[in-house]
């Protein structure tokens, strides 16, 4: 490989970042990292009628919250109108790209003539200029669009990054527009100047663009500009099987952050969407950027599936450090109105091995700060008549033992001798009197970390 690599992720700020475009954006920017490149961050905003501010800025935050930094960018369209049109206005000089003044009426009546004959709906390039053709007269207040000069013949051949040889023929494809009457470049024409402009030197993007790269490459070659290695990615698929995308209820990467998921895990994930390093399940951003070179991308599209991404979540919040567990949690019970202390740390290494998300575990915690409500069939299965004197008992005793782990478990097997019951009797009804559920890790560990107040006010709700 020749010269320094550069990639880039150009979403379209139309909507929230999607999972598709947030796995893209990934393979860009492990790409350019594996090689030392450069990552750039581009901003397709030239849909103007649908771009918004909002858009904008939560694609700014998933692509800080994921981790993606760019070296470049964020880079406008809307702010390049200028250079676009500089270089259609040498594409007209240089006769690659020429004026069409149909009307879109007259186009339905070409596409319903050629219906009516069996043909392909393509332009008839009618106001193409070729020698010995006379061209219609300039109609009166019909502003033109601007086409590009298709090769008519041919074929364009690209050796994909995923897909291998891939080959369309010219005649599959029309005289593209790429400028609209309001001076605004189509998609097709400003990506490819973008990424001229930029030195962009490898593109991954999604399979559904395969059909836009004859047009990129023939219009590359009209500039005389050096071509990208072009790479493919297949879509992924929801759990109905359909292709998840943004209008078909798939669900925003801020939302994950919402929600309670960590943004290793959904890297991790998101990487093993399509891509593999043997049989590697879990490996983090240093080890995916030392891997991925490009190659074991799959052919076939993948499946999202929630259950593996909470296991995948579940790993990382298991393995993250208490300290830094911690934040992510208080600004889950912030959301809830709840303050915390110095006990969180303490609280998320008990009960971390439990959850699946942040949130999960904010579940847990909030007991140790907000009041309790146990459920009325709870209270009745363990908090009976029979095992009350057994908790009164344990309050007078937690009332005066030295409060730290070691003293109240010892404290808890002198209550359950001196009234002959196991411990299920007595642990199963305090945890329902503390936390709200029979079902926790160890009694004393859970006591220890609750103040001596607050264990003594619960258990004498019994």
């Amino acid at each position: 490989m020749t010269g320094k690599v550069r990639t880039r992720i150009a979403p379209s700020p139309t909507g929230f970042l999607h999972l598709g475009t947030a796995r893209t954006a990934l393979y860009s920017w492990a790409y350019a990292r594996h090689h030392g490149g450069e990552f750039v961050l581009r901003i397709e905003d030239t849909d103007v009628a649908r771009s918004t501010q909002d858009s904008t800025d939560q694609i700014l935050a998933s692509m800080h919250w994921l981790g993606l930094d760019y070296d470049e960018g964020p880079i406008y369209q809307m702010q390049r109108l200028e250079r676009y049109r500089e270089v259609i206005a040498q594409m007209l000089e240089a006769g690659t790209a020429y004026h069409c003044y149909c009307t879109p009426a007259e186009l339905d009546e070409m596409r319903e003539a050629q219906r009516a004959r069996g043909e392909k709906t393509l332009y008839d390039r009618r106001w193409r200029p070729e020698p010995g053709k006379v061209l219609p007269p300039v109609p009166e207040g019909v502003p033109p669009v601007v086409r590009f000069c298709n090769p008519p013949e041919g074929d364009v051949t690209w050796n994909d990054l995923v897909k291998g040889e891939i080959t369309i023929n010219n005649r599959e494809i029309d005289d593209l527009i790429i400028l609209r009457p309001d001076g605004v470049p189509t998609y097709n024409f400003a990506v490819v100047v973008d990424d001229w402009d930029m030195a962009i030197t490898h593109v991954f993007r999604g399979d559904e663009h395969i059909n836009n790269t004859p047009w990129q490459i023939n219009i590359f070659r009209a500039l005389g500009a050096p071509l990208p290695a072009f790479g493919h990615v297949p879509v992924i698929l929801g759990d109905d099987g359909q292709k998840l995308s943004k209008r078909r209820g798939a669900v925003s990467v801020t939302a994950y952050e919402e929600n309670g998921y960590l943004p290793e895990a959904m890297l991790n994930y998101l990487a093993r969407l399509g891509w593999s390093h043997g049989d590697d399940e879990l490996f983090t951003r240093e080890q995916m950027v030392s891997w991925f070179d490009g190659s074991h991308l799959s052919k076939s599209p993948a499946q999202w599936d929630a259950a593996k991404l909470a296991w995948v979540n579940a790993q990382y919040i298991k393995a993250k450090p208490d300290a830094e567990l911690a934040p992510l949690v208080a600004a889950q019970l912030k959301k809830r109105g709840i303050e915390v202390d110095d006990r969180l740390p303490a609280i998320c290494a008990l009960f971390k091995d439990r959850c699946e998300t942040t949130v999960a575990l904010a579940d847990w915690a909030a007991a140790f700060y907000a009041d309790v409500a146990p459920s009325e069939a709870d209270l009745a299965q363990h908090v009976t008549d029979a095992v009350k004197p057994v908790i009164a008992t344990l309050a007078e005793k937690l009332a005066s033992v030295a409060w730290e782990k070691v003293s109240i478990a010892a404290a808890i097997k002198e209550v359950l001798a001196a009234h002959s019951v196991k411990m299920p009797v007595l642990a199963m009804p305090v945890r329902v009197l503390l936390m709200g559920t029979p079902q926790t890790p160890s009694l004393d560990s859970v006591l220890a970390i609750f103040s001596r107040e607050k264990v003594i006010e619960r258990l004498k709700r019994a």
